[in-house]
């Protein structure tokens, strides 16, 4: 008779295994609370000192993608609560921003949430046929990027709400792609090694105008119950639409969650625009976090920060372990959104939102420098003043995603 085979757990690997994953769900905490940092800076660190861990590589592996993972759930909360998002919440920001002026955050918080959390839920079973897919598919989407982006980017334009806002938002885009031709491919010499020029320029673009427009304001109002307030169906649809677009990009190079979200937006029901826009950013986010794992595994090159972080510290791929990993941070950062995003909105609440605006500002001048040196803080001015055009002309923000996706189109 064949032996019954058991499943064995290694009480000292699963200890290791696990205090380096609160680790990195630490790390993730801080910077998805802290407008302008990310991730990828922690994990692209923890790889610099990768070879004197004296731990076991796969257990660094598990630090770097739990800091990913949690960090997709909780870089929502800056972003509701100061209108500073990093690049993957962008799309989101001011909607999300209007809910909160509403009175709402504490639903966006949820529906953010939710959108991660249902997209590590659709991880599991798409993981396969997209990867199978995607293998297969890969060259023939490739050559036609720029099409796609271009027709995203066309549709952006064509549902403005008024030839104004279209002209504008068109003007937009354009000047912004400028900016990204004139800057992505920048090294400039900076105090962080792991720094670059992504940091300044969302945080110009994306958050300065908001922290600008809101000096002398009163700041987040009272936040009414967390209720939400979005039918069942339409939250599938968005969060589906979000995950599966930022699935898709997890393999293509060069293309970030943040364009992820632009090209799910299409698919966000009408009827819950601003709500559907956070659910459906939220998800693409966090499915890029997972998926560019599976990109790694699959085609051994790395697709995001934290994969190549991953990949320079020489981690074994134990996907059965680093799945478990993922799945339990994000069961952490599921759980943190609501434990940590309410008394975060309420605190900036009852600040003085113009010395706190100020401040917030002064901090995004100091990641900015330690990212990017000087010209960092150069790209931060000229990327602010950007992001107060669009809302002028009646145009959507999303525009000045032309920083990214303009010299996609083109290169």
């Amino acid at each position: 008779m064949d032996a019954l085979v058991r499943p064995v757990v290694d009480p000292t690997f699963a200890a290791g295994a696990l205090a380096f994953l609160l680790g990195g769900v630490a790390l993730g905490t801080a910077s998805g609370l802290v407008p302008g940092l990310h991730a990828n800076n922690f994990a692209l660190l923890l790889a610099g000192f990768a070879p004197s861990v004296p731990a076991d590589p796969l257990f660094v592996g598990v630090a770097m993608l739990g800091a990913g993972v949690v960090h997709s759930f909780l870089d929502i909360v800056p972003a509701l609560a100061l209108g500073v998002p990093d690049a993957a919440t962008a799309v989101a920001a001011l909607p999300g921003h209007r809910l909160v002026i509403a009175g709402r955050g504490r639903e966006a918080l949820r529906l953010s949430a939710v959108g991660s959390g249902l997209a590590v839920a659709l991880a599991v079973p798409l993981a396969v046929p997209i990867t199978w897919l995607m293998t297969r598919w890969y060259p023939t989407l490739r050559a036609h990027l720029p099409l796609l982006l271009g027709g995203v980017v066309a549709l952006l334009v064509l549902t403005e709400s008024s030839r104004r806002a279209a002209v504008g938002g068109l003007l937009a885009f354009l000047a912004s792609a400028t900016l990204g031709f004139a800057t992505l491919d920048a090294d400039p010499a900076a105090p962080l090694s792991t720094g670059g020029v992504l940091a300044p320029l969302f945080a110009g673009l994306f958050g300065v105008p908001v922290l600008v427009d809101a000096l002398g304001g009163e700041g987040v109002p009272p936040q009414a119950d967390a209720r939400i307030a979005m039918r069942a169906r339409d939250l599938g649809t968005s969060a589906g639409a979000g995950s599966l677009a930022g699935a898709v990009v997890g393999y293509v190079p060069g293309v970030s969650a943040a364009i992820a979200a632009v090209a799910a937006m299409p698919a966000v029901p009408r009827a819950s625009a601003d709500r559907g826009f956070v659910v459906a950013t939220s998800g693409a986010s966090t499915a890029n976090t997972i998926f560019a794992l599976f990109a790694l595994v699959a085609l051994g090159t790395p697709r995001t920060g934290v994969t190549v972080a991953i990949d320079r510290a020489g981690v074994p791929f134990a996907l059965p372990i680093l799945l478990i990993a993922a799945a339990t941070a994000a069961c952490f950062g599921f759980a943190l959104v609501v434990l940590v995003g309410d008394p975060y909105l309420r605190i900036v609440g009852n600040a003085d939102y113009t010395r706190l605006s100020v401040g917030v500002l002064g901090l995004l001048v100091a990641v900015s420098y330690a990212f990017a040196g000087g010209f960092g803080v150069g790209v931060l001015l000229v990327a602010g003043a950007l992001g107060l055009v669009p809302p002028r002309v009646d145009a959507r923000r999303v525009h000045l995603m032309g920083v990214l996706i303009g010299p996609l189109i083109v290169g």
